[in-house]
């Protein structure tokens, strides 16, 4: 656990009820591992931790509008602040509501705990027709899930939740699901002592950087390092900003690793690991670094971006070597730990970082962001009149849209770890209670939704929750009438277009009946004014950018990097 998951907690009122039940076992031991804020929908299977919930008072419930934005406001609230995400959903139906958003979370690596209900213990499995019966709500869990467990005796309650947010927070990280059969939630239990005793480790007992890589990172001219998401995880971004600095290395960021190194740094390459100038410059070092990446395959190409022969790969995962590029010099573990030994290492050599190679990465970096910037249109001037307006610190949160995809992701500068969140699993509509959850994490900074009409529509319900909450957050809908990414990616691929034109409501109507401040805008210089406007507001705004009236992009979005090819119709 991280230092601020060991700060002291109140005390759980649940300690002075009359009859202690499993649900407040429950609580007790969320409130032990520092939960304050949970999410969800209350349901008649989950009741009594609603009402447990609310006789302990520790922590804030957030009343979603479904299940499956449920989830994402509890893994929005995980990503902005890196503690353990909690939501609470209902059996069957409720339970496959939130099945989506758990894929989300398991695609991202999020530390997230959900606890959902169970029909009672004596109908488990029997098909009888009890209300919310699933045939197998178990196995569609672990389906979606780092791990699902069933408590299946009460007096475990307390164990049994401790170990599922250990499971969830130790790496890799992802969401752990818990079913607790109804009559189970009220059963009357004995509140017994629970402690783990732990050996400390002794000061300096870990083992340096091993010194065969070692003598690779020393002799390389040539450097590349691959940021993901797994140096925010481990907190390690400083560390690998100074590794890059000591060695003069070109860094290439996933999309989920954008904050590891603030990106005006000048060997920032970014978000740009399957465009053509970065992999030239893959194809020419002559040694690669890898910090906590997936190697995705709408990043790298379906992995046809070619990596140097020499690839030292650093993951807290074991099963991250070798799953999808060869690593020469594997090495599992805390990332912040390993960088850290590896600096300080390289801090006692005589190390020259080769000035004319980084001087070609700077050229890169420029390079590949004017090609793109030239792609824009009027969306340039959005663009840079959004990173003006913005508080350095502010979280940019991205659904699946065309801007967030071309711009969002790539030219928007982020400076700070854990202020860019996007859909890892490529889910349209989540964007919307994401932004909601990390926006609960932080109510003094603001947070920005880049979202398309089309995904919008799927959760956007959740805007009465952001209200409701009086959350002063920022949503830039990008209004095309339809789905802009699968249009284009369907007339690259086929020529014509079906299923992606939608009729949408009068955004600014049904925002300003939700209690949303809302405008519609035509132009860039209109789109300076109202973001300048909303980040004054304490009340949550929509800015609805209209897309036929601002004009088209300079050149056309087409999807990722192959993506026509893969639905013309081929032999297999």
């Amino acid at each position: 656990m991280t230092q601020s998951k060991q700060m002291e907690v109140p005390a759980s009122n649940i300690e002075n009820a009359v009859e202690y039940t499993v649900a407040d076992a429950v609580v007790k031991e969320l409130v032990r591992a520092g939960v304050t804020t949970a999410f969800g929908i209350v349901s008649i299977h989950n009741m009594p931790i609603y009402d447990a919930i609310l006789r302990d008072e520790t922590i804030h419930l957030v009343c979603a509008r479904g299940e499956s934005g449920a989830v994402n406001m509890a893994d929005g609230y995980a990503r902005a602040t890196g503690k353990l995400g909690v939501v609470i959903t209902s059996t069957g139906t409720g339970a496959g509501n939130a099945a989506g958003s758990l894929i989300e979370a398991w695609a991202a690596g999020v530390p997230l705990l959900h606890l959902t209900g169970e029909v009672a213990s004596p109908y488990l499995g029997t098909g009888r027709g009890y209300i919310h019966e699933c045939k197998d709500q178990l196995s569609m869990m672990e389906g979606c899930s780092k791990k699902a467990i069933r408590l299946r005796i009460p007096d475990q309650a307390s164990a049994v939740v401790r170990q599922a947010i250990k499971d969830a927070e130790e790496a890799p990280t992802g969401p752990v699901t818990l079913e607790i059969p109804i009559d189970f939630q009220s059963a009357i239990i004995s509140d017994h002592s629970l402690e783990e005793m732990k050996i400390a480790p002794a000061i300096n007992s870990y083992t340096n950087f091993p010194e065969d890589a070692l003598l690779k990172v020393i002799h390389a001219k040539r450097p590349v390092i691959w940021a993901g998401g797994g140096v925010i995880s481990a907190d390690a971004s400083s560390e690998l900003t100074e590794l890059a600095d000591i060695i003069g290395a070109a860094v290439i960021t996933s999309q989920s690793g954008k904050g590891s190194i603030p990106e005006d740094h000048p060997q920032c390459v970014g978000h740009f690991a399957s465009y053509a100038e970065t992999k030239e410059l893959l194809a020419n070092a002559d040694i690669l670094i890898s910090v906590g990446v997936r190697f995705r395959g709408n990043e790298t190409s379906n992995w046809k971006v070619r990596v140097p022969g020499e690839h030292i790969s650093i993951d807290a995962d074991w099963q991250a070597m070798n799953r999808n590029y060869e690593a020469t010099y594997g090495i599992v573990g805390d990332a912040k730990h390993i960088l850290g030994q590896l600096v300080n290492e390289l801090s006692t050599k005589q190390l020259q970082r080769d000035e004319a190679y980084v001087k070609e990465v700077k050229a890169v970096r420029e390079q590949l962001r004017a090609q793109l910037r030239a792609t824009l249109g009027p969306y340039e001037q959005i663009m840079d009149h959004m990173r003006a307006a913005l508080p350095k610190e502010t979280v940019l949160v991205r659904d699946v849209t065309v801007q967030a995809n071309v711009w969002g992701s790539r030219l928007f500068e982020i400076y700070q770890p854990r202020t860019s969140i996007h859909a890892s699993g490529g889910g349209i509509g989540q964007g919307l209670p994401t932004a909601i959850g990390a926006q609960m994490a932080s109510k003094d900074r603001k947070v920005v939704l880049m979202a398309g009409d089309g995904g919008f529509m799927v959760n956007v319900g959740e805007m009465s929750t952001a209200a409701q909450e009086e959350l002063p957050m920022i949503i830039v809908l990008f209004d095309d009438g339809g789905y802009g990414v699968l249009r284009n990616i369907q007339q690259n691929a086929y020529g014509r277009q079906v299923a992606v034109d939608l009729l949408s409501p009068d955004f600014v109507q049904m925002s300003k009946s939700m209690g949303f401040e809302a405008v519609r805008i035509g132009s860039p210089a209109e789109f300076e004014v109202q973001i300048k406007k909303a980040v004054k507001s304490v009340k949550p705004m929509m800015i609805v950018v209209d897309m036929e009236a601002v004009g088209p992009m300079a050149k056309p979005f087409s999807g990722p990097p192959g993506a026509a090819d893969s639905f013309k119709p081929k032999k297999l």
